[in-house]
């Protein structure tokens, strides 16, 4: 769910534009790889937890014990990497937010915000 909402934030008003021209920009301090960052990790955990999900599922059906030994590996290992990456990312967010310069942010200062403080608890849902 948090994924989601970073995700959501970033792509629904994490880009903008100036008042005289059409060009968006994305809204953390122009960084564009700000904005990337943000979306393909929230779209990668959230693909990441449908599969996990669906492996759940179906745990009790995997009769093998070393496949179900290297399933649980990869989920702990994931797990592991994607809080790291949380992490980074709530740091990267954090920093290109406090040189952002407030006249450059009329809208979407609150996704803003939410992206940060949702990647932020990500670090400890993962």
């Amino acid at each position: 769910v948090f994924a989601l909402i970073v995700f959501a934030c970033l792509v629904g008003e994490g880009y903008t534009n100036l008042p005289k021209s059409s060009q968006l920009f994305c809204i953390f301090n122009h960084n564009e790889d700000a904005c990337r960052y943000g979306i393909g990790i929230g779209i990668l955990a959230f693909l990441a937890c449908i599969f996990f999900f669906m492996v759940d599922i179906y745990f009790p059906q995997i009769s093998n014990a070393t496949d179900r030994k290297y399933l649980v590996l990869a989920d702990l290992g994931f797990s592991g990497l994607w809080t790291f990456l949380w992490f980074i990312g709530f740091c990267f967010l954090t920093n290109q937010w406090s040189w952002t310069r407030a006249e450059d942010v009329r809208v979407g200062a609150d996704s803003a915000r939410a992206a940060i403080t949702f990647s932020f608890f990500s670090i400890f849902s993962w």
